[in-house]
């Protein structure tokens, strides 16, 4: 445990970021899940944007690096591009 009042509060703010940073990580893999499990590329793509947008602000957050938000942008639209060569 934390000896000093510096510590202490250093302490209850990691918490709190912790649980905003699960929170905000739980969002992101349920609409990677969703995009990925889109049989219909328009409803694909409507749920790509959204996902998009929602990994850009965690970018910014600085819940996720900009290098993994990026990789995963660009295997969900490998992943949409086959869907609408398969359709």
């Amino acid at each position: 445990m934390p000896q000093h009042a510096s510590a202490k509060r250093r302490m209850r703010i990691s918490e709190r970021r912790r649980a905003y940073n699960r929170s905000y990580k739980s969002r992101m893999r349920k609409m990677l899940k969703r995009v990925r499990s889109a049989e219909n590329p328009e409803k694909a793509e409507q749920l790509y944007r959204e996902t998009v947008s929602l990994l850009d602000r965690l970018v910014i957050k600085g819940v996720v690096k900009k290098n993994t938000a990026a990789n995963r942008k660009s295997k969900l639209a490998r992943h949409i591009n086959k869907l609408r060569q398969a359709s």
